[in-house]
């Protein structure tokens, strides 16, 4: 029987038991792997904080004592042979085929009242053994190697000999084949799958693991087994190829919350295949990692499988990868490498500028309309929404957009799904000084235009008309709006940079909708479209939408978002408003001819000049660190996997601090 219940150095203890675990018994074998692994878990002493080396320390025991090995053998298998495995291998973190809002309102209700759970069910016994609710934190935290050590060590990753289990193992295998095979009949996968392939590869493999369980029943030799096996895991590889090839194209062909939901699914279960037909195989080659990936995936479920968080961060999250794949591509464009590309930027910027000029003039005239709070800040929104569009249309430069295409960009070179082995993190430090220097180009690009050019436009305005933008007093408030302390302008920057985010979002978003839905296609077989105009204006209209709507929706949600903020502030008597760097130099440049600038103390006009200046900066900030949060959240990437980086991006800018403001005359070689 097992020793006393308590858990302290149960581990010393077990070393010095002489008999051996009976594996027919599950009860004994499931109350040893308890306080076995109660002895991995992080406790409050020094010596048992890091979970890592608790690990360790069992795998060297494990290895100098055979009894001991023995015994965890004889738990494990006990609680294999004499459990269900069926739902713990087909069903566990894996989202069920019954739809996105089915198992979104079925975890709402567990979230209120749990499952009922079969004790023969393999799954009660992962409820257990890692019965508190954070204890995939700690499992995570130990490094795969050691985990891959540990699953070795004790010989799970065998060729199955018992027939009981043998049996599971085919069953759960043809019914993760069976599921693999419908949802690759749906839709959303036949209409995106690679032309020319004659045969679906989801139903072919479904034949192939059909033909495969024959043999394996019969008793086939290990070769012609092996051999089976291995037709069925290309026929796999072909899936996966599917897979990757629909989501490459997403670019191209965008992406439905439905279509990755299945993608997700049919992933996950391809790669459970994979692990079954490893450990049915009889030729001793097993991939631990997987196994390991695998046990850690069922824990993290078990622990969190009512977390609707966690349901909506992996369905939600592949198709905010999406979205923000169509922002990384565009993120390119706004980062330069040469010197010709930043005086591109530069004058481009300027040119965004001049556009900004207009935008803060009108916005100042149409301030002395009399308009009701809401078509005050109607009115406000389609001016800036016109000018933000027309910067698009012209191909310009805005500095504040450049922030949610970037962050996409500089996450997608971490991204593990695009690139073998690990990222190389000089390139990133490299890519981080290029984005610095691209984002003060464009700043100094607008800013360079808008505060003389909206001051000579306030001088053309007064010679021609006689009338003032603002008078005296409206102009002394335009500089005290921009004042870093004597308003609040660096919070309302904040708000501005949240909306230049979620502008950004928008805009990915109805890209994606528009791709995925086929919409230049259908505009261009539609009757009435067809009728009214000729096959070539036809086109160029449904080109112009594919090329540009999700951009103008973007802009006119940013105008929108930017013009009702102080309505909304007003309405609801909150201090609500915003602050973007162009428009905050624009108007400080308006107040500044209206007063005449002898007339307003040199400090106090240079504290404004740094207030703008803290917008900008604040406005980059926020919708850079909102973006990139998102970014690297969609794609699954921790920086805490890479806490070396911040040490290589500071050593590159003391080496190589000019790097961050200007590119060198020759080119910086990233190898």
């Amino acid at each position: 029987m097992i020793l006393s219940k308590k858990n302290v150095n149960f581990l010393e203890t077990a070393i010095t038991r002489v008999s051996v675990l009976d594996y027919t018994n599950p009860d004994d074998g499931l109350q040893f792997l308890i306080r076995f692994f109660n002895e991995i878990r992080p406790g409050k002493s020094k010596d048992k904080k890091n979970p890592d080396q608790n690990l360790q320390y069992a795998i060297r025991l494990l290895h100098e004592y055979p009894l001991l090995l023995t015994n965890l053998r004889h738990a494990l298998f006990s609680q294999l042979i004499n459990t269900d495995l069926s739902y713990a291998i087909t069903e566990s973190g894996i989202p069920l085929a019954r739809g996105f809002w089915q198992e979104f309102s079925n975890r709402l209700k567990h979230k209120f009242l749990p499952a009922l759970q079969d004790e023969n069910d393999f799954l009660y016994v992962i409820n257990r053994v890692f019965f508190k609710k954070n204890d995939f934190l700690w499992m995570e935290e130990i490094s795969r190697s050691t985990w891959i050590q540990f699953f070795e060590t004790t010989g799970l990753p065998f060729s199955v000999e018992n027939k009981k289990l043998k049996l599971q193992l085919l069953s759960s295998l043809r019914v993760l084949s069976f599921q693999v095979a419908q949802l690759g009949l749906e839709k959303e996968v036949t209409k995106y799958i690679p032309e020319g392939i004659d045969e679906n590869p989801f139903v072919l493999q479904n034949y192939l693991l059909h033909e495969m369980g024959k043999g394996l029943m019969e008793d086939d030799s290990a070769e012609l087994l092996s051999n089976s096996i291995e037709r069925v895991k290309k026929s796999l590889g072909k899936c996966e190829e599917a897979i990757q090839y629909i989501r490459e194209n997403v670019s191209v062909k965008g992406a439905s919350l439905t279509q990755t939901y299945i993608l997700l699914i049919v992933s996950a279960r391809l790669n459970r295949m994979q692990i079954l037909l490893d450990a049915l195989d009889r030729d001793h080659q097993f991939d631990t990692g997987k196994l390991v990936d695998f046990f850690l995936n069922v824990v993290r479920n078990e622990n969190r499988k009512n977390s609707i968080r966690e349901f909506l961060s992996q369905g939600v999250g592949y198709l905010a990868y999406r979205i923000a794949e169509h922002k990384g591509k565009k993120g390119g464009k706004y980062i330069t490498s040469t010197r010709k590309e930043y005086w591109s930027m530069i004058v481009s910027a300027m040119w965004g500028g001049l556009i900004i000029c207009f935008v803060a003039i009108f916005k100042n005239l149409l301030g002395k309309l009399s308009f009701a709070p809401f078509w005050q800040g109607f009115i406000y929104s389609v001016n800036y929404s016109l000018g933000f569009i027309a910067i698009e249309q012209t191909k310009s430069t805005l500095a504040t957009k450049q922030p949610a295409f970037t962050a996409s960009a500089v996450a997608s070179s971490l991204d593990t799904r695009k690139t073998t082995g690990q990222p190389n993190l000089h390139n990133l430090a490299v890519t981080v000084s290029k984005i610095s220097r691209s984002q003060i180009a464009s700043f100094l690009g607008n800013l360079m235009v808008v505060f003389p050019g909206t001051f000579l436009l306030a001088w053309a305005y007064h010679a021609m008309t006689g009338l003032h933008i603002a008078d005296e007093a409206a102009a002394r408030k335009l500089l005290k709006d921009q004042h870093p302390w004597q308003s609040a302008a660096l919070l309302y920057a904040c708000f501005t940079g949240f909306f230049l985010f979620v502008s950004g979002i928008i805009a990915g978003y109805v890209q994606n909708k528009i791709q995925y839905a086929r919409i230049p296609e259908r505009m261009q077989r539609h009757p009435l479209l067809k009728i009214s105009f000729s096959d070539t204006r036809l086109k160029k209209l449904a080109d112009f939408v594919e090329n540009n709507a999700g951009s103008i929706i973007g802009n006119i949600a940013l105008g929108f978002f930017l013009g009702m903020a102080s309505t909304v502030g007003k309405i609801f008597g909150i201090p609500f408003d915003i602050r973007h760097i162009t428009i905050s130099a624009g108007n400080s440049a308006i107040a500044v001819f209206e007063l005449g600038i002898w007339n307003i103390p040199p400090v106090y006009l240079l504290t404004v000049f740094l207030g703008v200046l803290g917008i900008g900066f604040l406005n980059f900030l926020c919708s850079f660190s909102l973006a990139f949060i998102v970014a690297l959240r969609s794609r699954g990437i921790r920086m805490r996997n890479y806490p070396e980086f911040i040490r290589i991006l500071w050593r590159f800018f003391l080496r190589n601090p000019m790097d961050f403001v200007r590119p060198r005359k020759r080119l910086l070689s990233e190898d």
